[in-house]
């Protein structure tokens, strides 16, 4: 969890500081500005990358130092409440769905990729399943008692390490078939 956050407040930084730049000069050419597909500058300019008004980059920097705190806290022995855990993933669900839609929306509406938008989707999918992980494993999901025997033992056999393999593998996939042809070029 600390290594996927501490990604996408890398990736986070670069975006903000891209979305100044372009602010200043909307022709301004990107250092990830590669071809028609690898294209930071296009998706930043795209409606979608400021759904809320400013860019997106800079939920990330507010967010993702949260999440670092509570991962660090958590390696120091910290036990958060339970309800507190609950919350965090819940909060942590919204924020997955959410890069899941501007990974869709680069994919298949923009038609252009950015590879720190995908670090960050990447790393967002990892940080949500860590923290799964450790809330299936200490019971604080309010799941029934037989959904969380079950799905404790699916922790215990590394099924959700499995599921977060097939996952980026799944994301690797679509990139791939849409755009492979042009990916390269």
């Amino acid at each position: 969890m600390l290594f996927s956050a501490t990604l996408s407040l890398i990736a986070a930084f670069v975006l903000s500081y891209d979305a100044v730049e372009l602010a200043a000069n909307p022709t301004a050419v990107l250092s990830c500005d590669i071809n028609s597909v690898i294209s930071c500058g296009t998706v930043a300019l795209s409606w979608q990358a400021s759904l809320f008004g400013f860019p997106n980059a800079f939920l990330g920097m507010v967010t993702e130092p949260v999440v670092i705190t509570i991962a660090v806290a958590a390696l120091s022995g910290v036990r958060f409440p339970r309800w507190f855990m609950f919350t965090a993933q819940v909060v942590y669900a919204f924020g997955l769905a959410f890069a899941l839609w501007l990974f869709s929306q680069s994919m298949w509406v923009i038609g252009a990729l950015c590879p720190w938008c995908m670090l960050i989707t990447v790393s967002t999918s990892l940080v949500f399943l860590t923290l799964l992980h450790y809330n299936i494993r200490e019971n604080n999901l309010y799941l029934p008692p037989a959904a969380q025997r079950r799905v404790r033992s699916w922790v215990r056999e590394d099924y959700d390490l499995y599921a977060g393999i097939a996952f980026v593998v799944l994301l690797a996939t679509l990139v791939l078939l849409q755009h492979g042809t042009v990916l390269f070029s």
